[in-house]
């Protein structure tokens, strides 16, 4: 039974790793949705030919300017579904680490009971807890990726029509704020995962 704490152990190590990447294209992707924000606000500015005054007698300037904004957001755009892109790989690799977890338990030699599974032995982590721990992380990334991917979206769907400020803002404080990772609990998990390193 300790040696399959162990094992456990060690998969939320690597489930850490993969948590701190997530926060890395989190702010990558953040950073990303701001970008294309601004060029969605020059562009309400750049449409209307009263803002334009004297250059308006300068052939093509208003086309060219609204041909580079939108060719900048085009990139940022495929720039942000690569992000989601890495985002889907950490959600494939946590559901894995969920998969590989209830095989570890099926497949051991000496299949514990639900009784050996609820069983905690000194600080150590009890064995439901590590299987409900893997389920859940991947449950709430799961959702978050699926939340960012509805985000990106939104403002691709943006970019087509004429849009308020506060539309677009209500969009970025929702990717910031990580609604479905609650971030009290993922660390509580994981304390209680590591609870013997903690002593």
């Amino acid at each position: 039974m300790d040696m399959m704490v162990k094992k456990f152990q060690s998969k939320f190590q690597k489930v850490r790793e993969e948590m701190n990447q997530w926060n890395d294209l989190q702010s990558r992707l953040t950073s990303q949705f701001r970008n294309a924000s601004h060029i969605l606000d020059r562009l309400q500015v750049l449409q209307k030919s009263s803002n334009y005054g004297i250059l308006n007698c300068v052939a093509g300037v208003k086309d060219g300017l609204l041909e580079k904004q939108i060719g900048s957001l085009n990139t940022i755009l495929i720039s942000m579904k690569r992000t989601l892109e890495e985002f889907h790989r950490i959600v494939l690799s946590l559901e894995k680490f969920s998969r590989d977890g209830r095989q570890l338990v099926k497949g051991s030699s000496s299949r514990p009971t639900m009784k050996q599974l609820q069983q905690r032995v000194g600080v150590k982590p009890r064995l439901i807890d590590c299987l409900d721990g893997l389920l859940f992380l991947h449950e709430i990334y799961y959702s978050e990726y699926l939340l960012k991917t509805s985000i990106v979206s939104a403002i691709s769907s943006i970019a087509l029509m004429p849009s308020s400020a506060s539309d677009l803002g209500a969009l970025q404080q929702l990717l910031v704020d990580q609604p479905n990772i609650v971030t009290e609990e993922v660390q509580f998990l994981m304390d209680t995962i590591f609870a013997e390193d903690l002593c």
